[in-house]
């Protein structure tokens, strides 16, 4: 079984903490990205842990509210 990547396992607490309180500021949201692009490639799971949250955020799950 292949380990996730650090940078995936620091992503998905990012997400976790959105997803704890079904919300997500502006802030959080850049620092998700930013997070998700500071080593210049996105892996399969960062990939997977990103689709998933933007599913979240269209399906109404998390709400996106102002900072």
């Amino acid at each position: 079984m292949k380990k996730v990547s650090a940078s995936a396992s620091n992503l998905k607490e990012l997400i976790k903490h959105a997803i704890d309180d079904l919300e997500v500021t502006p802030e959080e949201y850049k620092n998700i990205m930013e997070h998700a692009h500071e080593d210049g490639h996105i892996d399969k799971e960062e990939q997977t842990l990103l689709s998933q949250f933007q599913s979240m955020i269209s399906n109404g799950t998390i709400k996106r509210v102002r900072g």
